[in-house]
């Protein structure tokens, strides 16, 4: 059976100090219920003895069942020249229901002169004593000594003395910590390899992504003999952020061979679980789960993918819960439209006029600026006309758009006519809106409303303009993205053109044609549409 490593998750604590990250208890409980579904060891809740944020967490947590996790308190040595058992922090770390407490102390004799302001030695009690107080109160004890790896540098006999004084002190794990995240992978190794060697009980790993070298130094250590290792989901921390938990975990189990979690396939969830609930654009170039790390542009990849999956991926992205993307743009060849048609249900044969057609409209509709990478609405669209196999919802006849400003200061006023045909039904609406896209939002919709009733549950969520010659001034050319949804689903559509009201038209009318579309409405037309 394959080597385990235990795993302790610190998102709650040292990730929440990343800039812009603000977690209410109610968070953190989310977080924690589903880092322990995953699987991970130690879930260190926050530090009880410094706000009443962390001090609710673990009054709450103590009514959730665990499956797997155990809870662990954070806090730090006593305080220089006083008893441990009169310590504040300590006294909450007994009393937070954990049954682990994690104390940080200084392994930097510069750290101890100059942010302690105390001796060497009182500095050695304090680790040593504090220790063995959480274990007298019954509880497991990890060291987190912070600074160690440049306080291993400057002074690796008085470094050394701070964990043989934890050990002393009873710890169940000495975690080495590059709190600055400065230390080179190699010397990570070396050093972590000389502790291993040292020291009788469990050796972690901490590591800070300062220098990009997070991952790197924790995978080393492990190498060099650590069996447990820190970080959080995402790499969330202060300055640079944490070692991040989802390349390690990834790494360790699959590359590796060691033994982290139960089951890796909730990984990719897990890392959009978290950034979801804290508020954080997802990074789709994230490694291993990002939505787009196992996306594929060229024509050349594609087609070699289709033969074997190994000639481009790593590994098999459905082992960590993640999926394979083809991206369809101008480098795109037939072996990138017969797997996208494939995702729709739809068979293009290789030598087919169609995917003569599909290729060649793609390529010049990405020359005009069109990107179907992000607005796979359009290009399905564009497929199911190109093969015949889709019908309009309606038919324009005509748009007028006035915008009017009737006084300084005052917001425009934007009103839209739109003038349809829906079968054999004529539709002439007017509307106003919020400026001219939603203004032939809702006349659009007010036109197609009684014919297709299930338009009133599509909306349009998000709507982006990108100018795409910038030397051109207003004359430039314009892209906009549309994202919509309905009943759970999202999807983006494209369109471009040198008039920014012609771009979002015909970006609003792919939105909502591909709405009703997925929605199973029936069109009213009976003939199909040819691809423009």
């Amino acid at each position: 059976m394959a080597e385990k490593i235990e795993i302790l998750d610190t998102t709650l604590r040292d990730g929440s100090q990343r800039a812009g990250i603000s977690l209410s208890v109610a968070d953190k409980l989310q977080i924690a219920k589903r880092l322990d579904r995953f699987g991970i060891d130690v879930i260190e809740g926050g530090w009880p003895g410094s706000n009443p944020k962390d001090a609710e967490f673990f009054h709450r947590a103590r009514q959730i069942k665990w499956q797997h996790a155990r809870l662990a308190a954070f806090g730090s040595t006593r305080r220089a020249n006083k008893a441990a058992a009169a310590d504040v922090s300590l006294q909450a770390i007994v009393t937070s229901g954990a049954s682990i407490g994690v104390l940080v102390g200084k392994s930097s004799a510069f750290q101890v002169r100059e942010a302690l302001r105390t001796t060497l030695e009182e500095n050695l009690k304090m680790i040593e004593e504090s220790i063995a107080f959480l274990k007298a109160a019954g509880m497991q004890a990890f060291f987190d000594a912070e600074h160690f790896f440049d306080g291993y540098k400057e002074d690796a006999e008085y470094a050394l003395a701070t964990l043989l004084a934890a050990e002393r002190g009873g710890a169940d794990v000495i975690v080495l910590c590059d709190t600055n995240g400065g230390t080179m992978p190699d010397q990570i190794y070396t050093i972590t390899k000389a502790v291993v060697d040292r020291l009788s009980v469990k050796v972690g790993i901490h590591t800070h992504n300062d220098c990009g070298l997070g991952v790197a130094g924790t995978l080393l250590a492990v190498d060099a003999g650590a069996r447990h290792v820190q970080g959080t989901v995402n790499g969330y921390g202060e300055r640079a952020g944490n070692a991040d938990l989802c390349q390690i975990i990834a790494n360790l189990q699959l590359k590796k061979g060691y033994y982290c979690v139960p089951d890796l396939s909730g990984l990719t969830d897990l890392s959009r679980f978290v950034d979801e609930v804290a508020n954080v654009n997802p990074d789709e170039y994230r490694p291993f789960v990002g939505s787009s790390v196992f996306a594929h542009k060229a024509g050349l990849h594609v087609s070699a993918l289709l033969r074997n999956s190994g000639t481009y991926e790593h590994i098999d992205p459905a082992v960590i819960g993640n999926r394979r993307r083809v991206l369809i743009s101008e480098l795109s060849g037939g072996a990138n439209l017969i797997y996208k048609a494939k995702e729709y249900n739809i068979e293009l044969e290789k030598d087919s006029a169609a995917l003569a057609q599909m290729l060649q409209m793609v390529k010049e509709l990405g020359h005009e600026g069109y990107t179907f990478e992000g607005a796979e609405g359009s290009f399905e669209l564009i497929l199911r006309k190109a093969v015949g196999l889709y019908r309009p919802y309606f038919e324009l006849i005509g748009l007028r758009l006035i915008i009017e400003k009737r006084k300084p200061g005052e917001e425009p006023i934007a009103e839209a006519t739109v003038k349809i045909r829906v079968g054999k039904q004529i539709a002439h609406t007017v509307s106003e809106g919020n400026g001219p896209v939603n203004a032939l939002d809702s006349a659009l919709r007010l036109a197609l409303q009684q014919q297709y009733p299930a338009i009133s549950a599509i909306h349009l969520t998000d709507y982006k303009v990108r100018v795409l010659n910038e030397q051109a001034g207003t004359g430039a050319k314009v892209r906009v993205m549309i994202e919509s949804a309905s009943n759970g689903r999202r999807w983006t559509t494209v369109g471009v053109s040198a008039n920014i009201i012609e771009a979002s038209w015909r970006a609003l009318v792919d939105s909502i044609e591909y709405g009703l579309m997925i929605c199973d409405v029936k069109p009213l037309t009976a003939e199909p549409a040819l691809a423009q």
